[in-house]
């Protein structure tokens, strides 16, 4: 009797999947239609009212990527998973979806990594932590979030401490395009950027390659680390999957 190969599927490193969902993403932040990445968090119901404080002021303080969320009651399913009892789901949107618009206006991107990056008088300073994308299957703010290496709470106060970020390159001849995709974000409440930086140089510590620019994004589980920092217990699933902008609100609305 022949022997059966039993073939198993390839390991999904990190980058591979934000290409995957970068390239589905349609929405368009002008319109606030289409399309985007989403984060799903699980907080304790009685934790809530919290919860929502700390999203606003995440979102004030301009470390959050959008002021849209969506809150899950138990029971409630999402992509094949279902609200545990006891817990409220919140979907915030991912960085990820910043990808989304720049390969929609034409601009390939090269995902790096993520990690921690150190906040000074509220300007980036460095990147203190990363963790490549093509060398890992579990995303990196994920990881760095769950080892308690942030103080987002610190930075919404005082405007120093270290939140969690991600980095990415394009090529020199697309800068002026991402400069028009910048300018069209502006006003629309979406505003993941967090540095920009020169060609052929070091973005807060990380190498781009020969003739490429890095940008930077702030971490969309940003708000969710602040969360834990106070206290209450959070869990995070980042790129979770994708969602229809309108089935989001305004977080000020709550």
């Amino acid at each position: 009797m022949p022997e059966i190969t039993v073939m198993n599927p390839p390991l999904k490193f990190v980058n591979n999947s934000i290409e995957d969902y970068a390239i589905q993403t349609t929405y368009d932040p002008a319109k606030n239609e289409g399309s985007i990445v989403y984060n799903l968090s699980l907080v304790k119901t009685e934790d809530l009212e919290f919860a929502i404080s700390v999203l606003k002021d995440a979102h004030k303080t301009g470390l959050s990527v959008s002021g849209r969320v969506r809150f899950l009651e138990p029971g409630e399913k999402i992509s094949s998973f279902t609200i545990p009892p006891g817990n409220t789901g919140i979907c915030t949107m991912c960085s990820i979806t910043f990808d989304g618009i720049l390969i929609r206006h034409g601009i390939p991107i090269r995902p790096i990594g993520g990690g921690i990056v150190e906040i000074e008088n509220r300007t980036p300073v460095r990147f203190t932590h990363i963790i490549l994308y093509e060398n890992t299957t579990i995303d990196p703010l994920q990881v760095l979030m769950s080892q308690k290496t942030t103080s987002v709470t610190d930075v919404m106060r005082k405007g120093s401490g270290n939140i969690l970020a991600n980095i990415r390159e394009f090529h020199m001849e697309a800068e002026s395009l991402v400069g028009q995709v910048l300018d069209e974000l502006s006003g629309t409440g979406f505003s993941p950027v967090l540095d920009v930086g020169m060609p052929n140089v070091p973005l807060l510590g990380v190498p781009v390659s020969p003739q490429f620019i890095g940008i930077a994004a702030i971490g969309g589980t940003n708000p969710l680390a602040a969360i834990r920092e106070g206290g209450r217990w959070v869990q995070v699933q980042a790129m979770k999957g994708l969602m229809d902008v309108s089935e989001m609100e305004e977080i000020r609305d709550y």
